[in-house]
């Protein structure tokens, strides 16, 4: 069972959010300050409409049907804060390019991809990536590469199961373990698998609290 989340998470999600930069390359990153946490995915695993759902704002990530159209860092922050030494935010969220996409030139995937693992690398105020796996498909072969630089980066990373709704309620648990079982030996994976339906609005509770509590540590 879900435990009742804390007043404060609430809030900071509950805030209106803004986007504030699209990050083509790494000399456009903004300056390290607040804590970020970057969500990761295949195309089309439902990143964007996770994001909209976690901050309940429809339409402040992008979402679309054509493969590959997040093609920047893309930075989202709570509204209200300068910006300021004095007044950063609490929290920024990373929405990255999605991976897997077959649409694309290949000189473009290269572009994007040297992006990705730049930032993984390099960014010191990043404090976890969220790893979105479609419930209906699992860990594919393509996530376990991620997976596997995620590891030899040692990032943190967490395994967010997405689109649940769509397998029934019962395959869920099954799931989780299941997910949890191929992840067990991974050196920078954080144990816990989260199970979530933007569609629902299953799970998010879970997903708030964990992003607080990594940002926290």
């Amino acid at each position: 069972m879900t435990e009742t989340i804390p007043d404060e998470t609430r809030t900071l999600f509950a805030r209106p959010w803004v986007f504030i930069r699209g990050v083509p390359a790494m000399k456009f990153l903004p300056p390290e300050g607040p804590p970020e946490i970057a969500f990761a995915g295949r195309s089309n695993v439902g990143k964007s409409s996770l994001i909209n759902a976690l901050i309940g704002q429809k339409g402040l990530a992008r979402t679309s049907n054509t493969p590959g159209r997040t093609q920047e860092l893309n930075y989202f922050v709570p509204d209200g804060f300068s910006g300021a030494k004095d007044d950063l935010p609490p929290l920024a969220l990373v929405d990255m390019p999605g991976y897997g996409f077959a649409q694309a030139p290949k000189d473009m995937v290269d572009r994007w991809t040297k992006l990705v693992f730049d930032y993984l690398r390099g960014r010191v105020t990043l404090k976890r990536v969220y790893v979105l796996i479609d419930g209906r498909h699992g860990i594919k072969k393509i996530d376990d590469e991620v997976l596997d630089l995620l590891d030899k980066a040692a990032v943190s990373y967490q395994i967010v199961l997405t689109k649940t709704d769509k397998i029934g309620e019962k395959a869920v648990p099954h799931l989780m373990a299941d997910t949890l079982a191929k992840i067990s030996k991974r050196p920078a994976a954080f144990p816990v698998v989260l199970a979530t339906s933007s569609e629902k609005n299953r799970g998010l509770d879970d997903l708030r609290q964990a992003i607080v509590t990594a940002t926290a540590g």
